[in-house]
């Protein structure tokens, strides 16, 4: 099990002691150099007030900054350092990772493109483990253009597993905006896969590492988690699938049977449209499609991409590299600026919840509920004296068949 906390234990006693007035230093990659990464960091920090909150240190190329911010005719300065170290509060720094030319086609995949976004990511996550940033955000990429045999990766939540975790496929994917937190336990798998990839193995680990997640990171002492079942109505009793039956309801029984409020599973197609979402602090779903699809229709600007069981915080905006759009000046900003503010809070949440749990003061009581069976805290009242055990019907079954 990676400790989690290990980059904030190096943290220095004067570092703490000034607590949060010193500015956290961002890392940020450029992604994909022909999708919106560059539209959006000039767009986001033409407002000075950013500066006030954050460092923040591009890694990128000074000559695609520089043509993209003639393109849109923006007014967002930036200054190129060698590098992180020399970053200076009050200003948009850049980081150049490499010195050829690079031919930028706006909305048009490339291999020259992917090259540049794995370069970039490449020196942004050796800084990261160096101490040279405190946390890191990523630009959309191209999965495709961005995959070559040096980089062997489906995404970025598969490489920073990889790179910065134990390679174990111990981090976890998670989308958030506000209370709303959906997690997966598969994510870029072919559908025809995800079966045959929903262990008990891989599912007590994701939940595992999405309950200690909850507790550092987002400072929730008891979170309560929704797991979702994986076929059409939960299986409806094995005549669909018996998924739910045999692999996921042990895991939640067994979870829950340690004292973690983990409950379900429950059938996916009604649970987020009749509000169940709301009465959780995440939820779980089992592939891709089944927890992004609702949670971007809920959120879709304001969600932020999180990635989840590592010793370094990571963020990204919820959408792609928006091909279709880019150098238009339309894109929205909303998710890549509330991926800046997530980062930041993720790093203070868990420096905090690494200092409280520092030198604790000796228990000097007995505690007469550790006698008893650990107990399970009921999501919602409306929900008190329910069998909060996995739903056996659907409320939808009648409708949809």
């Amino acid at each position: 099990m990676i400790d989690v906390n290990e980059n904030f234990k190096n943290t220095s006693a004067e570092q703490r002691a000034s607590g949060e007035k010193q500015l956290v230093r961002v890392g940020i990659t450029h992604g994909d150099t022909n999708g919106v990464g560059y539209e959006l960091i000039l767009k986001i920090f033409s407002d000075s007030e950013m500066f006030d909150l954050l460092t923040p240190i591009v890694y990128g190329s000074p000559k695609v900054a520089t043509y993209y911010r003639k393109a849109l005719a923006s007014q967002t300065n930036f200054q190129t350092v060698a590098r992180a170290e020399e970053a200076a509060p009050g200003r948009l720094n850049l980081v150049s990772c490499f010195d050829d030319e690079i031919k930028v086609e706006m909305g048009q995949p490339s291999a020259e493109a992917g090259l540049a976004a794995r370069l970039a990511l490449e020196m942004a996550v050796r800084d990261l483990k160096e101490g040279k940033i405190d946390v890191l955000v990523t630009a959309p990429v191209n999965k495709k253009t961005l995959e070559s045999d040096s980089f062997p990766y489906a995404g970025h939540t598969d490489y920073l597993d990889a790179a910065l975790g134990s390679g174990d496929g111990s981090a976890l994917m998670m989308l958030a905006s506000g209370s709303l937190r959906v997690a997966l336990a598969t994510t870029h798998l072919p559908i025809s896969k995800v079966a045959a990839a929903i262990t008990p193995e891989l599912l007590e680990k994701k939940l595992r590492t999405l309950h200690t997640a909850l507790q550092q990171d987002f400072l929730l002492s008891m979170p309560r988690i929704a797991v979702l079942g994986l076929n059409p109505h939960n299986g409806d009793g094995g005549l669909l699938g018996d998924e739910e039956e045999n692999v996921i309801r042990p895991v939640v029984r067994k979870l829950s049977e340690e004292g973690l409020n983990v409950f379900g599973p429950y059938a996916a197609d009604g649970f987020f449209g009749s509000g169940d979402y709301s009465h959780f602090d995440a939820v779980f779903a089992m592939y891709h499609d089944q927890g992004l699809a609702p949670f971007k229709a809920l959120a879709m600007d304001q969600g932020v991409n999180v990635t989840l069981g590592l010793p370094f915080l990571r963020t990204s905006p919820d959408h792609g590299t928006a091909y279709d759009i880019v150098g238009q000046g339309i894109a929205s900003e909303l998710s890549f600026r509330h991926a800046l503010f997530m980062a930041v809070d993720l790093f203070r949440n868990r420096r905090i919840y690494q200092e409280a749990g520092t030198n604790p003061l000796p228990k000097l009581y007995h505690d007469r509920r550790e006698d008893q069976r650990p107990r399970r805290f009921s999501p919602a009242s409306e929900l008190e004296g329910k069998d909060l055990e996995p739903r056996e019907a659907n409320r939808d079954a009648e409708i949809d068949n």
